[in-house]
Formats: C-alpha cells, sequence, structure tokens
C-alpha cells in the first residue's frame, strides 16, 4: 500500500479515532461526560438530574463499578460521578483526575439529590439524554451513537449544539468500507510505523498495566488468575488469562485507564494483550509488534463496523479473532493464513452474547481468546470449516459481511429480550 493512497490515509484515521484512551467501562463514562457537560452548561451544581438512556445503555451500566467511586455501581452512581468531580472537557478521561474528598461527596450527592433514570425509546441503540436542573434553570446535554457523539446541548430553552443524527453512524467517522483484511495485511507490511507509533505504544503500556494489575489485586471473579493458575509458562494460557485479567480489574473499579478499541476497553484489551504478550515471548522487535497490532486492531474494528457498537452479539468475539489474526501475523502469516484464521474463529464463538459490562465479561474474554487461537491452529494442521458451515460463507469478507447481519438485524430481538431480563421484567 503506497503511503500517499487515501487508503492509508483512512487506515491511520481508523486507528487514532477508535485507539483512545478512557477510564472504566466506556458507557458509564459516556454518562459521566454528558453529566460533566450538563453542570458546566447549567453554571450550578444540579438540585435535580435526569438520564434518560437507551436499553443498551442501561444493560451495560447496570452492574459495572465506575472508577473513581469508591465502588459505586450504576446510572445515578456514574451521573453523580460526573457531576460533582468529572472534567468536561475530557471526554472518556472525564474522571480520571477525581480526588478522594470528591468521591466522598458522592456518596452525600447520591444520597440527597433526586437522580431518576428512564428508558428512552428513540429507536437508536446508543442514547444518553441527562437534564440537570437548578431551580427555574435547566440544562441538557445529548450524546448518540457513539461515546463523545455529543448532538445536543441546551439552557433554558436556547440551543447552543445542534448535530444532525444520521442513520449511518459512520457518515460521522472515517469512511470503513475501504477496510478489508486483504488491505488490513498489505497497511500493516508497509506502514510507517512512526505513524502508528504513538497510538500503539499508548496502548500496550495502558493495556499491558491494567492486565498485570488483574493479576496482582483482587477483582471481581479473578478469572485471569484462575486461567493461569498451573499453567504460568504454556504461552496459550498466559494469553488468555491476561487479557482475562485486564478486564477483571477493569469491570471492578481499578482506577486505570485503558486504550479502547470501538468503544469498547474490553475489545481494546483483547485485541492488543494476547498479541503483545505473544510478542514478548518469542522475542519479537518491537516494529513487528506494532504492524502486529495494526492487524488485530484493524480486524477488531472491521468486524465491528458491520455489527455495530452495541448489540447482543458480545464484542470481545470480534476482538479475539482480531488477537487471533495478530498472532498469525507474528508467526509470519499473512494474507492466506490471517483469513482462515478470522473465519474459523468466528465460526466457533459468534453465538456469545453481551448482557452488559461486569464481571464474567473477562471469562468471555478467555473464551474470545482462545477461539481466536485455535482458528489459527486449524489452519496451521490443514483444517478449516468451509462456506455452508452454518454462518460461514465463501471468502473471509462474505463471512464478515453475514456475521455483521446475524448481530445487527438477526439478534435485536435478542437483545431485547436481554434488556427485558436484566430490568427485571
Amino acid at each position: 500500500m503506497q503511503r500517499t493512497d487515501l487508503c492509508y490515509r483512512n487506515y491511520i484515521s481508523i486507528m487514532e479515532e477508535e485507539l483512545r484512551p478512557a477510564m472504566g467501562c466506556t458507557e458509564p463514562i459516556a454518562i459521566a461526560y454528558a453529566a460533566a457537560k450538563a453542570r458546566k452548561v447549567l453554571g450550578f451544581m444540579p438540585e435535580r438530574l435526569l438520564v434518560e438512556a437507551s436499553g443498551n445503555i442501561i444493560k451495560n451500566v447496570k452492574s459495572v463499578v465506575v472508577p473513581h467511586t469508591g465502588g459505586l455501581r450504576g446510572i445515578p452512581a456514574a451521573a453523580a460521578a460526573g457531576t460533582v468531580a468529572g472534567d468536561a472537557d475530557a471526554e472518556l478521561e472525564v474522571l480520571a483526575n477525581v480526588t478522594p474528598e470528591q468521591i466522598a461527596v458522592m456518596s452525600e450527592y447520591i444520597a440527597r439529590v433526586p437522580i431518576e433514570v428512564r428508558y428512552a425509546d428513540t429507536g437508536r441503540i446508543f442514547d444518553i439524554r441527562i437534564t440537570a436542573y437548578a431551580g427555574e434553570d435547566y440544562a441538557a446535554v445529548r450524546i448518540a451513537d457513539y461515546h463523545t457523539n455529543l448532538v445536543l446541548i441546551e439552557r433554558n430553552g436556547e440551543v447552543l449544539l445542534r448535530q444532525e443524527l444520521s442513520d449511518r453512524i459512520d457518515d460521522r467517522l472515517t469512511d470503513r468500507t475501504c477496510l478489508s483484511v486483504e488491505g488490513i495485511v498489505d497497511f500493516a507490511d508497509t506502514v510507517d510505523p512512526a505513524d502508528v507509533r504513538d497510538v500503539l505504544e499508548r496502548q500496550i503500556d495502558y493495556n499491558m498495566a491494567i492486565a498485570k494489575e488483574g493479576l496482582s489485586g483482587n477483582y471481581g471473579a479473578n478469572i485471569g488468575k484462575t486461567v493461569l493458575r498451573g499453567r504460568e509458562y504454556d504461552i496459550n494460557y498466559k494469553m488468555r488469562a491476561w487479557a482475562a485479567a485486564g478486564s477483571d480489574a477493569r469491570m471492578n473499579g481499578c482506577e486505570l485507564p485503558v486504550v479502547i478499541n470501538s468503544g469498547s476497553g474490553n475489545q481494546g484489551i483483547t485485541a492488543s494483550v494476547p498479541v503483545i504478550v505473544y510478542a514478548d515471548e518469542i522475542g519479537a522487535s518491537h516494529e513487528q509488534l506494532l504492524r502486529a497490532l495494526c492487524v488485530s486492531n484493524l480486524i477488531t474494528t472491521h468486524l465491528k463496523t458491520g455489527i455495530g457498537r452495541l448489540s447482543a452479539y458480545c464484542g470481545a468475539v470480534s476482538a479475539g479473532v482480531g488477537a487471533g489474526a495478530g498472532i498469525a501475523y507474528l508467526k509470519g502469516g499473512r494474507f492466506e493464513m490471517i483469513a482462515h484464521t478470522v473465519v474459523n474463529a468466528v465460526a466457533i464463538t459468534s453465538g456469545i452474547i453481551c448482557d452488559g459490562a461486569k464481571a464474567s465479561c473477562a471469562a468471555k474474554i478467555a473464551a474470545a481468546v482462545d477461539a481466536g487461537l485455535l482458528g489459527l491452529a486449524m489452519y496451521e494442521d490443514g483444517n478449516q470449516f468451509f462456506g455452508g458451515d452454518g454462518i460461514v460463507k465463501k471468502g473471509v469478507e462474505s463471512t464478515i459481511e453475514a456475521v455483521g447481519k446475524l448481530a445487527s438485524r438477526g439478534m435485536q430481538q435478542t437483545d431485547k429480550e436481554i434488556i427485558r431480563l436484566m430490568m427485571g421484567e
């Protein structure tokens, strides 16, 4: 791929858009971001908050610990954290600089201030609107379609910002139609490492730090430790365990940041950590690692483009596929090996559902990474799934398209039922 090509520039832009730092699970952080914006626009500390959220937001915030809150969970905690202590200009790092004194104020604020949560049936999967009230004044902030996409800011009836919503989320992002497995491999082979070094080195530093914390601390169900116990020197278990441990920590209140992929920290961890662990195991050069991370991250994004940012389809599946592809690249594989790894892996784990952010995400990550590794091992042993085997189609791009349709269209009713079950209906 020529470095002057439009596709080359687009691939760089896509990575810059998707691989962003975030503090804590991204859905509660998006709520905290909206709340911080609403407080700033209002100009006073709100006396009442109304949070209106789509079902998928409710699903993903219900059970996860919000960082820098002293262990609080759920939508009221996220809204209170953003209101009391959020940096309205820091986007997904809105809670990065919370002080112990502010944490104490949050609990008092939740106990004192009415925070109403309503289900918003707007037809959009990702939708958050927060209205903050103080006396006769109010400020409203709406975020839709992805985590930092402010589409409305209003104060006392005056519209300060209005962004028209499109039926295609990607209309507001770099064109993803240029993504293909063949193009991604070509890009990884030809990219100037300087063009991706900053974004990928931040991913390496952040995501390995939280994985290490997950293995050393006591977080959630301790999936990473469980996977690794007794298998400390088995690289296949190490890759699964380190990725799962990052999620153990992240889902259960660890205050370290991560670099996300496609709006999700768990996906960012899953797409990167196994590749980094494997590269260290085989003594790969830093440049080889950067190129392999281009493969893993962009294939994850390619799969997620058709699926959508929030779905009943577990996002760890796509990231586990991406990890398998990145490891295949480190083994010297190029298009044929990577394409077969992708097809084999998605055929294994495409039935995993997303029932919100919580401790069990780490176990799903371990399974997703295992599927990526199995898909690669199948190819190495001369085995594969063929077009017509279930949802597998002839050719990797046709299979990726089929997975997107399954997740975005076929699982809509599944998603609604999951939300009903989680809300106790």
